[in-house]
């Protein structure tokens, strides 16, 4: 569903360049429920962003289903947004129009698509629990209950991909959970391909798969699958700090045969312009060099 290789984002300014993305490699399979984590600023909104035809890639490759967003044009770009991926904010007022009621928000979509499916408005307000609430105006729903209307609203066009910038950072625990459980049934009943963006590692280990982006680089992942997700189990994953014990490191071998290193692992080595490697028939061993009188 997703394919990213070597992906680049730069943003420029007159006075100012900042890489947000450099050399990102991504691949999600259709049908996958993952999380990608990261601290602020390593780039996670930035692929989000990229992902959702918000963000114009500066490099690389993104492929998205038969999309290349590297040269998409304006027009397929419009058609790309409509039909093929949903996006959930984490301020869901920029998914809502407060003067409609729910079903009218969920409508909307449909409407500029031209394509009005009262029924399956309906049916999606259902399904994120506010078959009883679908008539109110947002100023009479909680928050929880206005993302859901923002989950509704993602879908009402039927997309392929969800993706979701930190959907459960403005709500309790309980309404996070619940909102994590629309969105395995809606993974698993109607297939869509879901990736959220979170930094919460307890909402990473309800999805099926978790990448870590560092630094905005994000050349390595960081992945843990969760074996028991699909037996409707959750897998806790522990708080900050303790992230590399239980993950899997996978480093990115470029096409000349070099190996992007995660720079806290070069750090906690002391390893700078140069390293010692040796290969023991099964590993291969990466070392600080040694001394020259060693």
């Amino acid at each position: 569903m997703i394919d990213c290789e070597g992906l680049v984002k730069i943003y420029k300014t007159d006075d100012l360049e900042v890489v947000a993305l450099q050399g990102l490699n991504l691949k999600v399979e259709e049908g996958e429920l993952m999380a990608i984590i990261g601290n602020s600023g390593s780039g996670k909104s930035t692929l989000l962003n990229t992902l959702g035809g918000l963000d114009r890639p500066s490099a690389g490759q993104v492929r998205v289903g038969k999309w290349d967003l590297l040269k998409i044009t304006d027009e397929e770009l419009v058609q790309y947004k409509r039909d093929t991926v949903g996006f959930i904010w984490q301020n869901n007022a920029r998914n809502l129009l407060p003067y409609l009621s729910a079903l009218e928000n969920v409508e909307m979509p449909m409407m500029l698509s031209g394509k009005v499916d009262r029924a399956y408005a309906m049916q999606l307000l259902e399904w994120v629990g506010l078959k009883e609430r679908m008539h109110n105006k947002l100023h009479q729903l909680s928050g929880g209950e206005q993302q859901r209307v923002a989950i509704a609203i993602s879908l009402a066009n039927r997309p392929k991909l969800l993706l979701a910038d930190e959907p459960t950072g403005s709500v309790d625990t309980t309404t996070s959970d619940r909102i994590m459980g629309i969105f395995r049934q809606l993974n698993r009943e109607i297939g869509i391909t879901v990736v959220i963006v979170t930094h919460d590692l307890t909402l990473a280990s309800k999805v099926d798969r978790v990448v870590a982006i560092r630094d905005g680089l994000t050349s390595t992942e960081f992945i843990k699958r969760n074996p028991n997700i699909a037996d409707g189990g959750e897998v806790a994953l522990p708080t900050a700090g303790g992230l590399q014990h239980v993950h899997e490191a996978y480093v990115v071998v470029d096409r000349v045969g070099r190996l992007q290193v995660p720079k806290e692992y070069l750090s906690a080595l002391n390893i700078k312009d140069k390293a010692t490697m040796e290969f023991d028939g099964e590993r291969i061993i990466i070392t600080p060099p040694k001394s020259l009188g060693g």
